[in-house]
């Protein structure tokens, strides 16, 4: 219970940083997250994060518009 607090707080703190995400779908976001996290294990939580570093990086990639 205290995980999907903080993980509330959390979210809606971001989402003051996000474009498009109101605080109210940040927090939703926050408590989601943090159930989530919780079932996948740490190997869940590495591979999530390998995941959004490798998005993230083909992401800036195509906003420069340099070849591969």
């Amino acid at each position: 219970m205290l995980g999907k607090i903080i993980g509330g707080i959390a979210g809606k703190r971001i989402a003051k940083h996000v474009s498009g995400v109101d605080e109210t779908g940040g927090a939703i976001a926050g408590v989601v997250a943090a159930t989530v996290l919780r079932r996948f294990g740490l190997a869940g939580i590495a591979a999530a994060a390998l995941g959004g570093y490798a998005a993230k990086k083909i992401a800036e990639k195509r906003r420069s518009g340099k070849p591969s």
